[in-house]
This record gives C-alpha cells, sequence and structure tokens, in this order.
C-alpha cells in the first residue's frame, strides 16, 4: 500500500474530530456526575449517542489511514451531517453565523481533502494492475 498524503492528512483530521466526540462525551459525564442535568434519562441517552459517534469516526479515520473506500465514504457522510449542523445554527429565530462559521469551517476543509483522497484512490486503482 502506497503511502496517500491526503488521506492520511484527512485521517488525522477526522480522528481530531472522533477525539472531539470523546471529550464531549467525557464533559457530559461529568455533568451527570455533578447533578447539573435536568433529566437522567435524556442524559444518558445522549452520552450513549455520543460515544456511539465518537467510536464510529473514529473507525472511519482508521478506515481512512488503510486506504479503505468505507472509511472515506463514512467521514463525507459524517462532514455533511456537521455541515447540516452548521446550516442550523446559521439559522432560525436564534441564529449564530460566527458559530456556524466555526463549526462550518473544518468540515469544509476535511470533505474537500476526502474528496481529492477519493479521486486519488481512483486514479490507483485504474492504474495499478489487479491482484486477481
Amino acid at each position: 500500500m502506497r503511502t496517500n498524503t491526503l488521506g492520511r492528512t484527512a485521517a488525522v483530521l477526522v480522528a481530531l474530530g472522533g477525539l472531539g466526540l470523546v471529550a464531549l462525551t467525557v464533559w457530559q459525564i461529568v455533568a451527570v456526575v455533578a447533578g447539573d442535568t435536568a433529566s437522567i434519562e435524556s442524559a444518558l441517552a445522549l452520552i450513549v449517542l455520543s460515544a456511539v459517534g465518537a467510536a464510529i469516526v473514529l473507525a472511519f479515520a482508521v478506515g481512512i489511514w488503510r486506504d479503505q473506500s468505507w472509511g472515506r465514504s463514512g467521514a463525507i457522510v459524517a462532514q455533511l451531517l456537521v455541515l447540516a449542523v452548521a446550516l442550523g445554527a446559521a439559522t432560525g429565530s436564534y441564529a449564530e453565523p460566527i458559530v456556524a462559521l466555526l463549526i462550518a469551517t473544518p468540515a469544509v476543509v476535511v470533505l474537500v481533502l476526502l474528496i481529492l483522497a477519493v479521486r486519488e484512490a481512483g486514479k490507483r486503482a485504474r492504474t495499478e494492475p489487479s491482484a486477481e
């Protein structure tokens, strides 16, 4: 397997996003332990969803690092979901355009890197001989 600089860079950035989700999960656990939640059931559900999301995003990062197409595809979907969250932050009666920009900027950078990595992988697949 050849070193893919675009893919490796995207993998590192996706892994940083996954680690951000891990930090969010820990923060939520601390809030529950400190009693800083209105509904313990909702808080626990959010912790579980955040932990599952972190595991999935980190798995995508590993897949990208190993040059697997499922990792790139999953990470592209994850970045599109982050952009949807940014759009939600930018619109509505409680719009926060600066927050939306802070959410969207890294997602756009990673999305561009992932698309370039997909193109590079496609070129490699067409030029390298089949392993059959």
